[in-house]
């Protein structure tokens, strides 16, 4: 969640002041009928033949009335206005030793800390309690040396869609598979959000085809399944918003420039990614001197499967907590100052990062040591940028190897996303945005049955961005 400060349906305000004062500004404006401009206000006679008796009870009357009026007066002039503006956060607090999440914690076992002061928790909500439900995005890396190679046996895809089948109905899940048919530039979107067990397994089940294989295997399995759909499937080009009906790009608009973004780094350095309309992306980077220009094209980038990750679940369920699940070897090759802008699009849109590692092949296990020296003289990073982001995100980095693992190693970061304690602090109305990051540490203390300090592992994101739109404002009235 960047700095969130709208209210989610999971917080809820803490102590009974606030609840009173809520309930309290149902009285800003009562209305009286004998206030009102309508048919059944009070008219006094003008006529002089009225009876006195008459004319004194009006004006008794009257005279009653005017302390409601008087005191609608000063209700009105009590109420305030409240600018409300919340970071939250969501933590994870597992048991050292078991691994196992802890659910049965209060706020009080609970510390914030912002740029390494402490904030005063203000909502709160555990597992069990209301939650926000979940748009968890699972990005497929099919390159056929890396995930791939697992990701095209039917057992590992069984094992995923049960696991994607325990999640309650109110959780949806899309699929974006990248690197397609040995293209490192496509991406497609194999589904879109749902909870239909049924589409999950079929947009899985589609990823064996998407994997660079021999020609006479590719067209069998093309005339295999050609044979056993009985409808036709559709895709959409992640980055085009294309489909697999509809008719390729006009080839004179191939390398047509749709977007440019200029990225400058901590240390000087500065990256240009170029988006073209056929969905690929040119990177170039220029060192901090201006003397050393790097430039990839038609690059592997994970950068902008996250980018699109993020879009697409900001767009379609911004009332849900956007988690990536992102499956591959590790390798993904990315400029640091690249990878520093992905993870601050993480940090602004609350977005958990997660990842499901498989074995990298012998002969990578045997050159990454002489690649790494010369990729990071180069400003590059080979490995590790997906760990890295789900220890900034407070999300899980799991590494899988047997078939089985797939299943327990996606259970384990989908339990650890619903066990998540939510947490919120209120931002000062001279609180404004800097454009910095905001560093994040939760701290926890808590005893066990024997009263001795539990040994605790913390995740939770590492910082936040506030807001630059206007925070909304509550109209309350003032407790008395």
């Amino acid at each position: 969640m960047s700095a969130q400060f709208n209210n989610p349906a999971s917080a809820k305000p803490q102590g009974r002041k606030t609840e009173d004062m809520q309930r309290s500004s149902l009285l800003v404006r009562p209305k009286h009928r004998s206030l009102s401009n309508g048919p059944g206000r009070l008219r006094l006679a003008r006529s002089s033949f009225v009876p006195l008796r008459l004319r004194m009870s009006l004006f008794f009357l009257v005279v009653s009335l005017f302390p409601c009026a008087a005191a609608v007066s000063q209700e009105v002039e009590d109420t305030i206005r409240i600018k409300t503006r919340v970071v939250f956060l969501d933590a994870l607090v597992k048991d050292k030793k078991t691994g196992q999440p802890i659910s049965d914690l209060t706020t009080d076992n609970f510390q914030v800390y912002d740029d390494g002061r402490p904030r005063t928790i203000s909502y709160f909500t555990r597992e069990g309690q209301a939650r926000k439900p979940l748009a968890l995005v699972l990005i497929l890396d099919l390159r056929e040396d890396g995930a791939g190679r697992f990701l095209k046996r039917p057992e590992i895809l069984k094992a995923m869609e049960d696991e994607l089948a325990k999640l309650p109905p109110e959780d949806e899940v899309a699929i974006l598979a990248m690197n397609i048919n040995g293209k490192d530039e496509k991406r497609i979107w194999l589904t879109e959000f749902t909870n239909d067990r049924a589409r999950l397994g079929a947009a899985l089940a589609r990823a064996p085809q998407l994997i660079e294989v021999p020609p006479e295997t590719a067209r069998q399995q093309t005339e295999e399944k050609t044979n056993s759909d009985s409808e036709k499937t559709t895709l959409r080009d992640s980055t085009t918003g294309s489909t697999s009906e509809e008719k390729p790009d006009n080839p004179a608009r191939k390398n047509e420039v749709v977007e440019t973004e200029t990225i400058k780094g901590r240390n000087g350095a500065v990256v240009t990614r170029t988006v073209k309309s056929d969905g690929s992306i040119d990177l170039k980077r220029v060192n901090k001197k201006g003397d050393v220009t790097i430039e990839l094209d038609d690059v592997y980038d994970m950068a902008a499967a996250v980018r699109d990750a993020t879009r697409e679940a900001q767009q379609l369920r911004p009332n849900s907590q956007t988690s990536i699940v992102w499956i591959s070897d590790g390798i993904a090759p990315i400029f640091y100052e690249d990878r520093d802008a992905t993870e601050q699009i993480l940090m602004r849109n609350n977005v958990i990062f997660n990842s499901l590692t498989v074995e990298l092949r012998t002969l990578f296990k045997f050159l990454l040591p002489i690649g790494k020296p010369i990729a990071g003289w180069m400003g590059v990073s080979l490995y590790g940028s997906a760990k890295l982001l789900a220890q900034q995100s407070g999300g899980e980095a799991v590494k899988v190897g047997r078939v089985k693992d797939y299943a327990t190693g996606l259970s384990k970061i989908i339990g650890n996303l619903t066990a998540r304690y939510s947490l919120g602090f209120a931002l000062a109305e001279n609180e404004n945005d800097d454009g910095k990051m905001h560093s994040l540490e939760v701290r926890v203390k808590a005893q066990d049955d024997k009263g001795k300090a539990r040994k605790i592992l913390v995740s939770s994101r590492q910082g936040y961005y506030m807001s630059t739109a206007a925070p909304k404002e509550t109209a309350t009235v003032k407790a008395q």
